[in-house]
């Protein structure tokens, strides 16, 4: 229980890796808020934590609105005093082709990954800096940050890529306050987002969708594809003492397939 007495706050906390990610650091201690575009599976999310004897609550937030954010926080202190983590999971994507992305496209992915991402941060540590008591902001990116070629268009890449230098500039900046700031870089991960992007790839490539999921593996040295659980056990080292040390770092969890 490495995170007793920590509030936390997950952004697309109501499926896949955030699910995960607010289950996982429940179960250290932390008090987890659970925050999604979708306020019932944030709720639903919410739920499995108290049922299983923890505490959280969940809020309905659109990170890609910075009154949304402001709330989100505001209203995190008001039901607990403090914010000591940040998870920054929401994301958004497609599968598309690099010749055939829309200017709408790049906005609906950069609002939420990168301007988002960034705002998230922001407001948190506007909070992490006035308590004086350091925290942890962890980012979700991507191995499409660092150019992997199988990503589901290459804006989300950008997005991401955007993330990993957000993370390392502010990891700089923040680090006097005691603020760490970290990214994980997921690679294939069996969620309904991913789901929803092979589902797309599918129609698009006029492949059958079995046909693709078959080849989920292909590439990974150690033979499969992530679990959202795997990028939660990564997040909750990077939300605990063990990593007081690490900051500014980018972390694969992606079974070998990128490696740098």
């Amino acid at each position: 229980m490495s995170l007793n007495d920590k509030v936390a706050i997950v952004t697309g906390a109501g499926q896949g890796m955030g699910r995960a990610i607010a289950l996982r650091l429940a179960s250290e201690g932390a008090i987890v808020v659970a925050a999604d575009i979708d306020g019932d599976s944030a709720e639903k999310t919410s739920n499995i934590i108290n049922e299983l004897g923890h505490t959280a609550i969940s809020l309905q937030a659109d990170i890609g609105d910075t009154d949304d954010i402001d709330r989100m926080v505001t209203q995190t202190l008001d039901a607990f005093k403090q914010v000591d983590i940040l998870v920054n999971n929401a994301g958004v994507t497609k599968h598309s082709d690099v010749m055939d992305l829309t200017p709408d496209d790049w906005d609906r992915i950069h609002r939420v990954n990168a301007r988002g991402t960034f705002f998230c941060l922001q407001r948190v540590a506007r909070e992490l800096i006035r308590a004086e008591q350091g925290g942890r902001i962890i980012n979700i990116a991507s191995i499409a940050g660092k150019g992997y070629s199988g990503t589901s268009n290459a804006a989300y890449a950008a997005s991401k890529g955007a993330v990993l230098s957000l993370t390392q500039i502010a990891a700089h900046q923040l680090g006097q306050y005691d603020i760490n700031v970290n990214s994980v870089c997921p690679g294939r991960t069996i969620t309904p987002m991913h789901e929803a992007t092979m589902a797309q790839r599918s129609r698009n490539m006029g492949i059958p969708l079995s046909e693709l999921e078959s080849t989920r593996a292909d590439g990974i040295p150690i033979g499969r594809a992530n679990e959202p659980e795997d990028i939660a056990d990564m997040v909750a080292f990077l939300a605990g003492p063990g990593s007081r040390n690490i900051t500014g770092q980018a972390f694969n969890v992606d079974g070998g397939l990128v490696m740098h």
